[in-house]
């Protein structure tokens, strides 16, 4: 299988799919939607290809069962980063056991190898259905999950963003939030007039390193810590003489299974409440502007221990049980109710200048893939 796989990977990464909502201009996903509905209707495969969004494509195909059985859906998206600043993006080439290229680490060779799990299945005489999911947008607002999840049902999935070979039952998910200080405006001359927003602000960002420190400092999740906090974005000001009337910070707030959304802005809004309680001129305003959950998934369910035992026979040794820092889609399919596991190959450079995934790796998990679906499916 490892040649097939190498072969697919590579034909994929040579496919430009920056996403446009990273990149203006970004080809998408509609010429590799192409090749991934060619490529499944060429096996057999009983393939449809939907427009999601102008000019953003899934491609979903089934290997279909006889009937009866557990349905196992498998996950990858198409979409990339940009290539500003990589040497030959899309030219994948081979190394030392290495496919390098953009996306082929995050996630065109995670792929490949469901499409070949799926391709084969075929042939085992299944009697439930093996449903794989080639999806846009993961980078930016999984909109191709998203519409998944809608319109798709599965007793089980697996998410093949790479995890090394570790079997990832956990993530983090993300609360973004603005906090707006209101001041007002003065020539720089009149003090007496002018309230600094900015400064205000300071107040602000203090509260949100203290916040920050005090949750490192408890971790309470077993495989994901504790969540975390950070300013990203700071901007206000009009020019030098001027005491400037507003400041808009942008936040990020990491979140564990157990933190909601509205704790977090409660957590905000008490630190602009602390900075108001003190000042009688500080204004500020707290809005919470995109929210991705965490996730977290039963250790019992059949798909993690299937993926746990398969994995066991093609690495040789038990696979590491882990939660992972980063967001993933395997959220938005286990809120459909979809008990979901991550579990994908070993690289490196994810988003980096140079990237590249480990083909050995890889082709364990499409063989690790094809095994779970023998066993959940039969």
């Amino acid at each position: 299988m490892r040649d097939q796989l190498t072969a697919l990977a590579s034909s994929l990464v040579a496919i430009d799919s920056v996403n446009p909502d990273l990149v203006p201009g970004g080809a998408g996903e509609g010429e590799i939607a192409r090749f991934v509905a060619t490529w499944c209707e060429s096996r057999g495969l009983e393939t449809r290809a939907d427009e999601i969004a102008p000019g953003r494509w899934n491609v979903v195909a089934v290997a279909r069962g006889s009937g009866g059985g557990r349905t196992l859906m498998l996950n990858a998206h198409m979409d990339t980063v940009g290539v500003a600043g990589m040497e030959g993006a899309l030219e994948p080439r081979v190394s030392d056991g290495r496919l390098y290229g953009r996306g082929a680490y995050d996630m065109k060779t995670s792929l490949a190898a469901l499409l070949l799990a799926g391709a084969h299945a075929q042939g085992l005489g299944l009697r439930g259905d093996v449903v794989l999911c080639a999806v846009a947008d993961e980078e930016v607002g999984s909109i191709g999950t998203t519409a998944v999840a809608e319109a798709w049902e599965a007793d089980a999935a697996i998410v093949t963003e790479p995890t090394e070979e570790r079997v990832a039952v956990a993530h983090r998910g993300f609360v973004w939030l603005e906090v707006e200080t209101t001041g007002r405006a003065a020539h720089g001359s009149r003090p007496d007039l002018g309230i600094d927003a900015i400064a205000k602000m300071g107040h602000v960002l203090v509260g949100l390193e203290q916040l920050d420190r005090s949750l490192r400092a408890a971790p309470s999740h077993d495989l994901l810590g504790s969540g975390s906090l950070h300013a990203s974005l700071v901007e206000g000001g009009v020019e030098l003489s001027t005491y400037p009337d507003r400041c808009l910070l942008q936040a990020e707030r990491r979140t564990i299974p157990g933190e909601s959304p509205e704790a977090v802005a409660a957590e905000i809004q008490a630190i602009v409440d602390r900075a108001a309680a003190g000042d009688p001129e500080f204004q500020a305003e707290v809005r919470t502007t995109f929210v991705r959950e965490p996730f977290e998934v039963d250790r019992g369910e059949p798909v993690v221990q299937s993926v746990l035992r398969h994995g066991a026979t093609t690495l040789g040794r038990e696979p590491e049980v882990v939660g992972v820092p980063f967001w993933a889609d395997a959220a938005i399919l286990s809120a459909a109710g979809i008990p979901t596991v991550v579990y994908g190959p070993a690289g490196e450079g994810a988003h980096a200048d140079v990237e590249w995934v480990d083909l050995g790796s890889a082709t364990r998990c499409a063989e690790t893939y094809l095994a779970v679906a023998a066993e959940l499916c039969a």
